[in-house]
């Protein structure tokens, strides 16, 4: 078991077997797709179907759309499993709010499988065109990456790092929230990293940016993927020098120190609790419980 504390992150943990070695052979490639066991991602626009059980649909992959471009996400139970790109999805990474209603009943290895698939979905989506000369490009490696017959450049799905860290002080930890929030929850603050950056830097500048904090030293604590549309997150804990805080208010409406008793009783669901926290599927919501684990 990869996380022996027990709080396995959100979107990990898919049973799925990749097979990349298939990807790269026309001939076994050709036999997962004709197979007759070969299943495919149910989906509703880009977002997951659920059968009966809560688990993620899957159907016959002749009911694939005969315009749709097939990507082979790998064996799981023995059987090949695709998802398809539709002509008719103009943009992938559009988040419904059905999206997450569906997540908060998912396991985390079940959505682990989905995400791989919304991430692809997206990709090729948004990179139906050559970055070196413009023209259209075609679906290669069972749909992990597209290549330009005109200049022969080869294109591969990349992953977008974030970090996403509690800033610690003094046994209490700081919580910040954005607009687009549901009423009362606050969560880590988050970033982008930046090209010449490490993790560690990444999380200073963050902080001081978006709280005017600084930063004495960084601890990593555990990653999760993000498929909205392709990040990997990257959490963290970081020690600052005091509890003085600058907002920058263009990129948080709110941010505030709490206790450890305050974050045990929104964790916990209390009605009086200070704030809500971040949902189980979110790695924030991971990283308050080993923060709790470490200070209890």
């Amino acid at each position: 078991m990869l996380w022996q504390d027990g709080h396995q992150p959100g979107f990990t943990g898919s049973a799925l077997d990749r097979e990349d070695l298939i990807r790269t052979d026309p001939d076994r490639l050709a036999a997962m797709t004709s197979s007759l066991s070969a299943r495919l991602l149910a989906l509703d626009g880009i977002d997951p179907v659920l059968d009966d059980r809560g688990m993620l649909g899957w159907k016959s992959l002749a009911e694939a759309d005969p315009d749709s471009e097939l990507i082979f996400l790998g064996v799981l139970d023995g059987r090949p499993r695709f998802t398809e790109v539709r002509p008719d999805l103009p943009e992938g990474a559009t988040r419904s709010m059905a999206i997450f209603r569906v997540l908060d009943l998912l396991p985390p290895e079940e959505a682990s499988t989905y995400a791989a698939a919304r991430s692809l979905i997206d990709w090729h989506v948004r990179h139906g065109f050559c970055a070196k000369c413009g023209t259209a490009t075609a679906i290669f490696r069972g749909g992990w990456g597209r290549n330009c017959g005109a200049c022969g450049a080869e294109h591969f799905p990349r992953v977008d790092p974030v970090v996403i860290m509690l800033a610690e002080y003094e046994g209490r930890v700081l919580v910040g929230r954005q607009p687009r929030y549901p009423p009362r929850r606050y969560s880590a603050l988050a970033g982008f990293l930046e090209p010449g950056e490490s993790i560690e830097e990444a999380v200073a500048r963050e902080l001081h940016e978006e709280a005017g904090m600084k930063t004495w030293s960084v601890r990593y604590i555990v990653s999760q993927p993000w498929p909205f549309p392709s990040s990997l997150m990257m959490a963290c804990i970081a020690r600052v020098e005091d509890d003085a805080l600058t907002i920058d208010y263009t990129e948080l409406e709110d941010a505030i120190w709490v206790t450890r008793d305050e974050v045990v009783a929104s964790m916990n669901g209390d009605p009086d609790a200070r704030f809500l926290p971040p949902p189980p599927y979110a790695i924030a919501h991971t990283l308050f419980r080993r923060w709790l684990d470490e200070t209890g």
